[in-house]
């Protein structure tokens, strides 16, 4: 009986790490690359171009 207790313990654990895991990951590479979109578009509107130049 405690066996079952203890790995339905473990598995709600991993259940919550992994949870967790996929919630706070990636948020810190994220921001910079919207906070460097964002200058982009401010330096093209200060040029005065409207739109990206083609690559």
């Amino acid at each position: 009986m405690w066996l079952l207790i203890l790995e339905a313990l473990l598995a709600l654990s991993l259940l919550l790490f992994a949870v967790w895991w996929t919630m706070f990951s990636g948020r810190r590479r994220e921001e910079p690359a919207e906070e460097e979109a964002k200058a982009e578009e401010t330096r093209r509107e200060e040029a005065g171009q409207s739109e990206p130049p083609p690559r």
